[in-house]
């Protein structure tokens, strides 16, 4: 059985896969998938015991001690399991990496974009995962990772607005804005943030297109998602937990 987790910025989301192998666009049917705050990480050995788990697959971008710790909690619950680190490559599963420095683009993203790949053959997609950080970047009908885009959060932004400018609130990012122009200042933050976050996407989207001159597809995963979705001018997929499903596809054409 299959552990696969994506220890983020915030959160570690895990999940475990019904199959190990399924065929290309089919998305994974999750036997379990859940997440915890990087507080609780000790209830996880518990959690993980309940499964026969022989392989373990990680994708870590929240540093060495979270590194540690998550491979001391994989040891304690599987004593004789080997933990696996994703990192970004010049190719895999099928994908090639554009970057500069194929090593250097964060394993989060490129698990992202093994997956739009996986799940949208030969098509053009905009990748855009909007958590603690928001990235938003390009992959093409052919398989290859252009590049694209890192930029606050929509909450990172809220709050760097309210730390820094003495005479502005701080707001929850959930405060829902109807129009750009807000009439009051809590909901005013909350335009800008949205719409900065919106506006990015909506460039890249608009650029992949114009570059391929062919039709685009975006896809949109993360935790501000939701607020994200209703300010964007165009069709866009939500997908949950992408970079999971991006690690199942490459443990699955590591095993084929």
């Amino acid at each position: 059985m299959l552990l696969l987790i994506d220890a983020g910025n915030t959160r570690i989301k895990w999940g475990i896969p019904h199959h190990q192998q399924l065929p290309a666009p089919a998305k994974p049917a999750w036997l379990t998938i859940t997440s915890v705050a990087h507080d609780d990480t000790d209830q996880l050995v518990a959690a993980w015991q309940q499964y026969p788990v022989s392989k373990v697959l990680i994708s870590n971008v929240a540093g060495v001690e979270v590194k540690a710790r998550l491979t001391a909690l994989v040891t304690r619950a599987f004593p004789s399991v080997v933990v696996e680190w994703f990192a970004s490559q010049a190719q895999c599963a099928g994908l090639q990496n554009h970057y500069l420095n194929p090593q250097q683009l964060g394993c989060d993203r490129f698990a992202s974009a093994i997956a739009a790949a996986y799940l949208y053959p030969q098509q053009h997609v905009i990748v855009a995962t909007c958590g603690t950080a928001t990235t938003v970047d390009a992959v093409t009908a052919q398989a290859e990772f252009v590049g694209g885009m890192i930029l606050p959060g929509l909450k990172l932004m809220a709050e760097s607005l309210a730390r820094n400018t003495a005479q502005l609130p701080q707001v929850a990012e959930s405060i829902q804005v109807d129009q750009p122009f807000a009439n009051n200042t809590d909901q005013a933050i909350v335009s800008g943030c949205i719409h900065a976050q919106a506006g990015a996407i909506t460039l890249a989207y608009q650029s992949l297109q114009k570059k391929q001159a062919e039709s685009v597809i975006c896809l949109i995963s993360g935790g501000a998602a939701p607020y994200l979705l209703p300010h964007l001018p165009f069709q866009c997929d939500h997908i949950a937990n992408l970079v999971l499903t991006g690690l199942f596809v490459v443990a699955q054409s590591v095993s084929s």
